[in-house]
């Protein structure tokens, strides 16, 4: 049987065990507490048939993939000033450094505090918590590149747009989207307490909702939108890459 199908299957039967405690806690516990699975599903299918509903879901996708494009250009700058200039090194790293350890919820205070719209808080918080960890891992694909294949590429004397087209973008690819990957779990985290607070349509706001109704069936199938979403996003995200490296080998070996 192929590899694939049998992580499908092995996954599948995870999901479906998880199911099935919740099913049997439903029975024993209030329904405030573990509302039934046909509940949930129920809610869940609703969400994504109703018109008004779905596009809260859409909204918040768009608040994601808008903080991490924005920090991800402003992350490559960064990475390329790095990479030209040990001295930029020397004044920037520090200071993305002091960034990533400032929790999300900080972030969000501060947006709060500093600006009026709501959408600018939420990119904004967006960008400042995914900024670090996108510079970084470019700037680690940069330093990555085999010295004698750089070297043997300059003598052919290239051209800038030759060079950074067969030697750096195949250099840097692996690495960028492995940081979207990395950074769109993280982005779906940050932004639903982004939404908690100000905005008005979401994945978020609908959370705070159902928590002020003490809706359990209600605050999950919300959150299993946003589960839904960043598990399309991913495997998108890996087909492309299979895509563009599908000039490399791929070892079936396992340990």
């Amino acid at each position: 049987m192929n590899a694939g199908i049998i992580r499908v299957l092995q996954a599948s039967a995870g999901m479906l065990v998880l199911a099935a405690i919740w099913q049997i806690l439903s029975m024993v516990l209030p329904p405030f507490l573990f509302p039934p699975v046909p509940e949930i599903v129920k809610r869940t299918v609703e969400i994504l048939i109703t018109g008004s509903l779905l596009y809260d879901v859409f909204l918040t996708g768009a608040r994601i993939f808008g903080g991490l494009f924005g920090a991800f250009i402003i992350g490559a700058a960064l990475a390329l000033l790095i990479a030209r200039s040990k001295t930029l090194e020397n004044f920037i790293s520090p200071v993305l450094t002091f960034f990533q350890g400032i929790p999300a919820l900080s972030w969000v205070v501060f947006a709060i505090i500093w600006f009026q719209g709501t959408e600018f808080r939420i990119i904004f918080i967006m960008i400042m918590t995914t900024l670090p960890a996108f510079t970084f891992q470019i700037i680690d694909s940069i330093r990555s590149m085999s010295k004698d294949l750089f070297e043997m590429t300059m003598s052919f004397r290239p051209s800038r747009w030759t060079m950074f087209r067969f030697l750096i973008v195949p250099t840097i690819v692996p690495g960028i989207l492995t940081a979207w990957k990395v950074n769109l779990g993280n982005a779906a985290r940050v932004v639903v307490v982004a939404e908690l607070v100000g905005a008005t349509g979401g994945v978020g706001y609908e959370l705070l909702r159902q928590q002020q109704l003490f809706d359990m069936a209600g605050a999950i199938a919300w959150t299993l939108q946003l589960v839904l979403f960043v598990l399309v996003v991913q495997q998108s995200i890996v087909a492309l890459e299979n895509w563009l490296l599908r000039y490399r080998p791929v070892s079936e070996r396992t340990i």
